[in-house]
């Protein structure tokens, strides 16, 4: 039995084949691009992904050398929030707006406003939040567990209808990019809960959409599709869709699971006590739950985990290694050109003038908002800045004082962690972060915790074949599953001189941003 996980993601589709011990058998990537039609948008054509998709399936077959018999079960996975929206005829209106799309202020405003004074009865079992007053924000975070933000997908679709009207009177379906592919794959209209949670149209705590909210917002529970758990069974592929990929009408397709859930179950966040901390383009702290636990400021997520009948809370913020990216690409060209002579990682090289800097870069901060921020400030405005440069500073020091500017930042989210009484025993590092010692380093340090790296590096596309695998019958459930395929092979420790430190330090990053928060505003 063969499973394939398929991660739609921001920068490409990542489709991987395991075995049912676990084993990767190969996998294969196809990038596109990202268009920026205007400052701080961010849009997709799904067309993208489904080519990459063909092509990535049609390749991992060939390397593994499977028969179209072999493969049982597909898991998608992908970046959470986009939009795509659909005609009656299943065609595409617009090019997709993503996760990091800033153009939706005015809606988020609006989705607040709609809900100001509204009644809301009792809340769900299990789910505390105390607020003394409740105005719209604080109604929002008890219908659906979040506040209105940017990147969410329910403001796409009011600016969808505030400003393309004539979109607007076309559109028939709003999916998910996974779930795009899914419809593609099956002819079904379906989501699962991880993913959903980001519409900012699901009640969490119930696990199905809001009709409260949907009401609220005058918009149509049809415009959205089935509501899954994320280990089941959502279809088969359409004989279109076999042909094309090369499998057969019997294999199945599951849930899944929205890529930051995708990735904690590859790396075993499925169980109380462990956080998953990723620093890919963007950065994610991910703490499982047994229950609906609430930050009543809206600081972090609560969100549905792809663990059945669970949840987790996640603080996501928007440029973490995406920074160090910015940095590579606007000020180091030669150093580029450097690394290409001598076949090396600029990034190695980068990080190699970074470990001769002192911790702390030497009175250095960087605020890693180049995008605006999410966690914990819900704040489109937010701009990067260095603070404290001075003529003794170079090269090392920028780019130390950016891998600990990220590292503060998602610092941020375990102390929001840490005041919920949500436990973390153990930390578990992955994306391009994990793979540099000194940066985990650096994480264990801030963090003040051991920092794990796990046998598998492969992310939300194995955490998604995994969830395929149990869709399948190949394990009774998803726990099951990590327990027999994940394994710890690294651990770091901290430093106390050096935790001591950052410790101090920590509150001079967080009050940068409250000093500069107007100006940002004024920016």
């Amino acid at each position: 039995m063969i499973f394939l996980g398929i991660d739609i993601g921001t920068s490409g589709t990542k489709t991987l084949a395991i075995d049912a011990s676990g084993k990767i058998l190969a996998s294969d990537i196809q990038e596109y691009p990202c268009f920026t039609p205007k400052p701080l948008w961010s849009e997709q054509e799904p067309d993208d992904w489904w080519n990459a998709t063909v092509k990535t399936v049609n390749n991992v077959i060939k390397k593994a050398r499977l028969k179209p018999v072999d493969v049982k079960a597909i898991g998608l996975s992908g970046q959470m929030h986009g939009s795509v929206f659909l005609d009656k005829n299943d065609k595409v209106i617009r090019r997709a707006i993503l996760w990091n799309d800033q153009r939706t202020v005015a809606e988020c405003h609006e989705i607040e406003k709609s809900v100001e004074s509204f009644h809301l009865g009792t809340l769900p079992q299990g789910m505390s939040l105390e607020l003394e007053s409740v105005n719209g924000r604080e109604s929002l975070i008890r219908l659906v567990a979040n506040p209105a933000l940017t990147g969410f997908t329910a403001p796409k679709i009011l600016w969808l209808r505030n400003n393309e009207p004539k979109h607007f009177d076309k559109l028939r379906k709003v999916l998910l990019p996974k779930d795009e592919i899914r419809r593609r794959l099956t002819g079904e209209y379906a989501t699962e809960v991880s993913d959903a949670s980001g519409m900012l149209l699901l009640d969490v705590a119930r696990r199905n959409w809001s009709t409260e909210l949907l009401s609220a917002l005058q918009l149509d529970i049809d415009l959205l599709g089935r509501v899954y758990e994320s280990e089941d069974v959502t279809g088969n592929l359409t004989q279109s869709a076999a042909k094309q990929l090369g499998l057969t009408t019997d294999c199945l397709v599951v849930g899944g699971a929205g890529d930051c859930a995708a990735g904690a179950i590859g790396n075993g966040i499925v169980q109380e006590g462990i956080l998953s901390t990723s620093i890919g383009t963007s950065g994610v702290m991910f703490v499982y739950s047994d229950e609906v636990k609430i930050d009543p400021l809206g600081r972090i997520h609560t969100f549905c985990h792809a663990v059945r009948g669970k949840w987790h809370l996640m603080g996501v913020n928007l440029s973490s290694g995406g920074s160090l990216q910015w940095f590579r690409n606007a000020l180091c060209s030669e150093l580029v050109a450097e690394a290409k002579k001598k076949k090396a990682d600029v990034y190695d090289l980068l990080t190699a003038e970074a470990e001769k800097t002192p911790a702390g870069s030497e009175g250095l901060y960087f605020l890693p908002y180049l995008s605006g921020e999410r966690t914990p400030h819900a704040d489109p405005f937010a701009r990067g800045c260095f603070v404290g440069l001075t003529l003794a500073h170079g090269r090392g020091h920028l780019v130390r004082s950016i891998m600990e500017g990220v590292t503060y930042s998602m610092r941020d989210s375990l102390e929001i962690f840490q005041g919920l009484n949500i436990p973390v025993k153990q930390i578990r590092a992955s994306g391009g972060g994990s793979k540099s010692p000194f940066w985990r380093q650096i994480q264990a340090d801030v963090f003040g915790q051991r920092v794990v790296t796990i046998n598998s590096e492969e992310g939300p596309a194995f955490g998604v074949a995994l969830l395929a695998a149990v869709g399948a019958g190949a394990f009774k459930n998803i726990q099951e599953a990590c327990k027999a395929t994940i394994k710890i092979v690294k651990e770091t420790k901290p430093n106390p001189k050096t935790k001591k430190m950052y410790d101090k330090a920590m509150p001079v990053y967080q009050n940068l941003y409250r000093s500069l928060k107007d100006d940002f505003r004024t920016l």
